[in-house]
């Protein structure tokens, strides 16, 4: 992901229901990428009692819990949460191609905008920059769930 993202257009989001899912693994990680979600969920006027927050064990298991809520057919948007980091092994880049087409599909068959918010690094000092640093993704993953939100009740009408 490239570190210069659009900038974001001001969405009120206080019509919106949104689902969370985020995993377990890489917890402090992922619990601080979560709470800048939900800063800028709030940021945007998300009422908090519109946020549905669902945890699960790792990434693998953040697809099915995301169709789960897509399939409630309550949310306006899901976004995906989940750090992935980097070892002796590729595994991190399998998980999380596996992950982004499995997201990707939920997206498409269910007609609820799913944002992939499972960062994927090579080194936890990357992920942390992301999800702790100067790199604040969440308020990114947040802003571009209100944007398609907005876009998805806007086809709607």
């Amino acid at each position: 992901m490239s570190l210069h993202a659009p900038r974001a257009r001001a969405v009120d989001g206080a019509a919106f229901a949104v689902g969370i899912v985020a995993a377990r693994f890489n917890e402090d990680l992922v619990d601080a990428l979560l709470a800048r979600v939900q800063s800028g969920l709030g940021a945007s006027a998300v009422k908090a009692g519109r946020v549905t927050v669902v945890r699960v064990p790792g990434s693998h298991e953040v697809p099915w819990a995301v169709q789960a809520l897509a399939r409630r057919g309550r949310r306006d948007v899901v976004i995906a949460l989940g750090v992935l980091i980097g070892g002796d092994t590729n595994h991190h880049e399998m998980v999380g191609q596996s992950v982004s087409h499995a997201l990707q599909g939920i997206a498409v068959q269910t007609g609820v905008p799913v944002i992939n918010g499972v960062i994927v690094t090579d080194t936890r000092a990357q992920a942390a920059a992301r999800c702790l640093g100067r790199i604040n993704r969440g308020a990114e993953f947040a802003a571009a769930a209100l944007a398609m939100a907005a876009l998805k009740r806007g086809l709607r009408a």
